[in-house]
């Protein structure tokens, strides 16, 4: 018998599948009441909607949540309208799921000390980890490189990974999904979404998440609702607190005609990247639509959903329809899960259908898919497509063009500069835009079974024709699934990939996220001597400084097929269009037209291996792991046993000295800028995830623990310590704070004295003397990843507030939700047209009735002359829920006071 507690609206409904009965949740309800139009609406809203319907318990998620977002119109999309969202489920992967499980074991720890019950602390929904972002390109280039790159990772992220089968076992409505399975999203599109589930009371609904990824929303090509937040808010939502978000805007984005032959995704990816990106959808849902869309498989669909962090949007979502239901057989879903996602979203209005009305879209695009053309995006930012035909005279182009243009202000007379050394015995030339990484990596484009084939039969091609990659290449293939080399093999295709160095390195998020490991010694010294601009070409989603590699500054995205072209090439200034890609064996020219394989070629491919049977095969023992994983013993206990001198997991300082009430933040007074920065800083450039390097204060932190430099791994993989997390706050050595205009990295003035400190050095002697901190900074403060440490780290080295033109949506969410005050300049003002120059002494002076939801703070700078600057600031702490995570200090705070409030 289902018992349902709520139902105010009377919306509970009967469907029957052969599968059994279920009771949802009627949307058409609604419009029986004449709350709304369903038609009216777009697909993303509607599940929004049926979320609220489904769970208005009249406290968390009140009649008046449901009846205005019913109301919501096009144009009036964001207006005042509050959505508390709780996700089906949350999803994870371990660079992010650590320190989230960290914290959750921390609260376990806090609650305990404070009297309260430890088993409170729990996740309430469904939770997914999926260890892949661990595995570094460390060996590459021969069929060994795998094995050893897995032994390497374990040795190195073992302690790590006995906490996360400790997590395991001791927290309940957890799985993990072990190392050397694929990537997070790979696995979410393939195997873990099921885009209607159901519960033990016999409810069905929509498949719905967030994610600690911001990649989450490649999940929206299939038809589920996702999207990337903070570890942080992600915790918030496993411990059964809604997440509140305004109602967004929605764009619809019209998809009519066809790719061209030999335009891949990747290409109509980075087309809408640039579009989207120049449009403004910051914010904002888009949603797809078109004749176009009918036509298009999920795999494509999937790309173009992957890259909404990217183009700048929350999501980018496709309605389920005939083309999600053919995936789901394809992946080997249960024919009964397929039949129960159609019925219940046709039931719903959920599922589109050719000549369904157009919703009511916030605003309309429209791009004509004939327009699109062959593309990479570079050198320094995903949205700045650069046309294949023009890569060679866009880099050179660069070169030369002003750092802050995105260029890398080289002089005319060091444009020619090379660097000579010896390899197996021969000379070997690097010179600027040589291509010293070529990467088949990351999610966005190893899920689509057309690109990576695609890249196979390309590779076959150059192999018959005699060609080879140029030996300073670093070649690896990270498939972000073991189906990936299935197909690949029973093709024929590995082995012609391995031939060219693309032999497979891991399952893993590598090379995107920063785990391409080290360079070949005699390259990486030639290009430290020559201090050259060498390049990466990467199928992946960012290319933001300094985080591919420490020493290439270069980093271009490209399809998997155009990857191998550019190996083979060797570099970026070589038209690859128009030059000869390589010489046969008898010094004849090859041309990429030559080895590009056809539309016809690939759809032959594809129709040979594709079966369910494939992924039912693969996915059946996904949970178990390997011999190395098996082999860690662990034991279930309420209290992780936290060791002092670990190094990669420690008990964080955030419920130090709470109380059970909490106290008003305390006024900011007397800050001084610890940094001065310009537009578009990432999380990268915030906290690093890659290279820790030994002169760092995080590598004498490690050093002065007995870690040797070699044992160092990454930031990513030290996210469970704060002691190294904080140490590595804005230390990205490309970062460029203007308070030392002169030099790069996590250097900042240390205004008492004068002197260039560390950043974390000039911190704590700031907090020593109890000065408050604060941050300026330009447009986009936080583009990026959506990475919880970057609001972490600000938090723990004193930062109160930080002054931006504007703030990226997840990081501004993760500031707030760590008790850090994100203050926007209004108009698209910037803190150098204010006359500031970070000498300022700056108070913060908020209204005498305190703050309020995007309330307007007066800001008072003092220079060392007595002159002030005043100024306002728009508060961003945009909902009443999130003046409560302000008012308690942060998220965490407030959830475990409400923990321990419940007898």
């Amino acid at each position: 018998m289902v018992t349902i507690a709520n139902d105010p609206f009377q919306a509970l409904g009967d469907l029957r599948t052969s599968s059994g009965a279920w009771k949802f949740f009627r949307l058409t309800r609604l419009e029986d009441l004449g709350l709304t139009r369903l038609t009216d609406l777009p697909y993303s809203i509607r599940i929004l909607l049926e979320s609220v319907l489904r769970q208005c318990d009249g406290f968390s998620i009140t009649e008046e949540d449901v009846r205005r977002l019913a109301q919501w119109g096009g144009s009036k999309g964001r207006g005042d309208i509050e959505v508390p969202f709780k996700p089906a489920r949350v999803i994870l992967q371990d660079f992010t799921g650590v320190p989230a499980l960290v914290d959750l074991a921390a609260m376990r720890s806090a609650i305990h000390r404070m009297g309260g019950q430890p088993s409170r602390v729990n996740p309430l929904i469904p939770v997914d980890l999926v260890i892949d972002h661990s595995v570094q390109v460390d060996f590459f280039g021969d069929r060994d490189a795998f094995q050893k790159n897995v032994r390497l990772e374990f040795e190195r992220n073992r302690e790590r990974y006995e906490f996360l089968r400790w997590g395991q076992v001791s927290f309940a409505n957890l799985r993990v999904v072990p190392p050397a399975a694929g990537i997070i999203h790979q696995i979410n599109l393939e195997y873990l979404a099921r885009c209607v589930v159901t519960n033990d009371q016999g409810l069905a609904y929509p498949d719905t998440l967030v994610g600690t990824d911001s990649h989450t929303t490649m999940i929206n090509g299939l038809g589920v609702l996702g999207w990337g937040v903070g570890g942080i808010e992600a915790e918030a939502a496993m411990l059964g607190q809604p997440m509140y978000m305004l109602a967004p805007e929605v764009v619809g984005l019209e998809l009519v005609g066809e790719l061209r032959e030999g335009v891949t995704a990747t290409d109509l990816v980075l087309t809408v990247t640039e579009l989207l990106r120049k449009e403004g959808v910051v914010g904002k849902f888009v949603e797809f639509f078109g004749e176009a869309i009918a036509r298009m498989p999920v795999y494509d669909r999937a790309v173009l959903a992957n890259m909404a962090p990217e183009y700048g949007a929350t999501m980018g979502f496709f309605p389920i329809d005939d083309q999600t239901l053919h995936y789901l057989q394809e992946t080997g879903r249960p024919a009964e899960l397929v039949e129960l996602v159609e019925r219940y979203c046709k039931e719903q209005g959920l599922f589109r259908n050719p000549g369904d009305p157009v919703p009511s879209y916030t605003k309309i695009l429209r791009l004509d898919l004939d327009s699109v053309e062959g593309s990479v995006a570079g050198p320094k930012r995903p949205q700045d497509r650069v046309p294949v035909a023009r890569l060679a005279q866009s880099f050179a182009e660069a070169l030369t063009a002003p750092v802050d243009k995105r260029g890398f202000g080289l002089t005319p007379d060091a444009v020619t500069r090379q660097e000579i050394f010896r390899w197996d015995g021969k000379e070997v030339t690097l010179g600027h835009g040589s291509v010293v990484i070529a990467a088949i990596t990351s999610c966005t484009n190893t899920s689509n079974p057309k690109l990576m084939i695609a890249a196979g039969l390309l590779a076959k091609k150059a192999c018959e024709k005699g060609l080879t990659v140029p030996p300073y290449v670093k070649t690896s293939l990270a498939p972000g699934s073991r189906v990936v080399t299935d197909y690949l093999e029973r093709l024929g295709l590995l082995p012609y990939l391995e031939k060219l160095g693309f032999a497979i390195v891991g399952y893993g998020c590598t090379t995107c996220i920063g785990n391409s490991g080290p360079l070949p010694e005699a390259v990486a010294e030639a290009v430290k001597r020559g201090n050259l601009v060498v390049a990466a070409v990467l199928s992946g989603n960012r290319n933001f400084e300094g985080r591919i590699h420490p020493l290439v500054k270069a980093n271009y995205l490209a399809s998997p097929p155009l990857v191998v072209a550019a190996a083979l090439a060797g570099s970026v200034t070589r038209d690859l269009l128009r030059e000869p890609i390589g010489t046969d064996p008898a010094g004849q020219p090859v041309y990429l037209k030559d080895l590009w394989p056809s539309e016809r070629e690939i759809a032959s491919a594809m129709a040979q291996v594709l079966t369910p049977e494939l992924f039912q095969k693969r996915y059946q023992s996904v949970f178990e792991g390997d011999e190395l994983w098996q082999s860690l013993a662990v034991q279930p206990s309420e209290l992780f046993p936290w060791r002092e001198e670990s190094t990669y997991i420690h008990e964080p300082p955030y419920f130090d000295g709470l109380t059970p009430e909490p106290t008003p933040p305390p006024p900011i007074r007397g800050a001084r800028v610890l940094l001065a920065l310009g537009d578009s800083v990432t999380t990268d450039h915030i906290s690093p995830a890659g290279t820790i390097p030994k002169d760092s204060p995080a590598g004498r932190f490690l050093i002065e623990r007995g870690v040797p430099p070699e044992e160092f791994n990454t930031y990513g993989a030290r996210r469970g310590n704060d002691l190294v997390m904080v140490r590595g706050t804005f230390a990205n050595i490309r970062l460029r704070n203007y308070l030392v205009p002169d030099q790069e990295g996590g250097v900042t003035r240390y205004w008492p004295t004068g002197e260039v400190l560390s950043v974390f050095e000039a911190a704590m002697r700031y907090k020593s003397s109890g000065t408050p901190l604060v941050v300026l900074a330009g447009a986009e403060y936080g583009t990026g990843s959506s990475r919880d440490w970057a609001a972490k780290g600000t938090a723990l080295l004193g930062i109160r507030a930080v002054l931006a033109t504007s703030f990226e949506r997840i990081h501004r969410s993760n500031l707030v939700g760590m008790g850090v005050l994100p203050l926007q300049f209004p108009g698209g003002q910037t803190w150098q047209g204010l006359g500031l120059t970070g000498e300022e002494v700056i108070d913060i002076l908020e209204p005498e009735t305190g703050l309020t939801p995007r309330c307007c703070v007066r800001v008072v700078a003092r220079k060392s002359d007595g002159q002030t600057i005043e100024f306002s600031c728009v508060a961003r702490i945009d909902t009443p829920v999130e003046l409560e995570y302000y008012r308690h200090g942060g998220i965490l705070p407030m959830v475990l006071r409400k923990l321990l409030s419940v007898p």
